[in-house]
């Protein structure tokens, strides 16, 4: 088949896929925006001396099943994080014509899979396990390193997370994100306002991802997998730099924005 068909194809297959499958991305991103939202914010009291918060999905989670009806709304959460991870996989099947594009929305329709199940189980369990979920990368750590060749695996992953969260710094910084959005519906103000929170929310996801990846290198270099960190104790380890907890705090205030930004992405993402 020529590439001309090729196009012609996937542009007859996007409209119906926009109509079917639109609701549900909208809805991914509200629930996206909704956790992100809470994680920054717990983060905030985590930079201020709340050692007992837990800064990440897990700790969100519990923050939302202690609110009344809290069972429905993490239900709610799963739904929305279901409908993410349906849009993302029907991109990448029906309307993706490059590897590339293929290959990145499959990757991220199985990570919302993922928090899907992870937020649905939880739900189901009305409150969950009581560990946090920064065991879970000492335990992938722990495993990787045993296998042949494990540090070099380990290091490898840790360098590819490290390139994913600086690829998502830089092209939330240039403001890449614009294309994708409706901008014509928004007034200057809201456009001014979402481009802000775009380009340092996006900037302060970035930097957790990158951090993230340094923890795990230096749990291959070091041979140690409890050198490995999740969300909670990177975001932790910003307020051990030289600039204290107030370079916390910044990533935190940055999680947030990113969170309205989903919520503005909900509303005027071209689908």
């Amino acid at each position: 088949m020529s590439t001309h068909a090729l196009g012609r194809r996937a542009r007859r297959t996007a409209r119906p896929l926009r109509e079917v499958m639109g609701p549900a991305g909208r809805a991914g991103f509200t629930a996206r925006g909704v956790i992100y939202l809470l994680v920054g914010f717990l983060a905030v009291r985590v930079a201020f001396g709340d050692a007992a918060t837990q800064a990440d999905r897990q700790g969100a989670l519990r923050q939302i099943a202690a609110q009344p009806f809290g069972t429905a709304l993490l239900w709610l959460l799963a739904a929305g994080l279901a409908g993410m991870a349906l849009w993302r996989g029907a991109l990448a099947l029906l309307v993706d014509r490059k590897a590339g594009k293929r290959l990145a929305n499959g990757g991220r329709a199985a990570f919302y899979a993922l928090v899907c199940w992870g937020t649905a189980a939880y739900a189901a369990g009305a409150g969950g396990s009581s560990g946090g979920s920064d065991q879970e990368p000492k335990d992938w750590t722990a495993h990787i390193l045993k296998l042949p060749a494990g540090r070099w695996l380990t290091g490898a992953a840790g360098l590819a997370l490290c390139g994913v969260g600086v690829v998502i710094a830089v092209r939330a910084l240039r403001r890449k994100f614009l294309k994708k959005l409706d901008t014509a519906r928004m007034g200057p103000r809201v456009r001014t306002a979402v481009t802000v929170c775009g380009a340092l929310g996006g900037a302060a996801r970035g930097a957790v991802y990158a951090g993230a990846g340094v923890f795990v290198v230096i749990a291959a270099v070091r041979f140690q997998p409890h050198q490995a960190k999740g969300m909670d104790e990177t975001l932790r380890a910003f307020a051990h730099t030289p600039a204290g907890p107030w370079l916390l705090v910044a990533v935190a205030v940055g999680l947030m924005l990113f969170g309205l930004f989903s919520f503005a992405s909900a509303r005027w993402r071209r689908l």
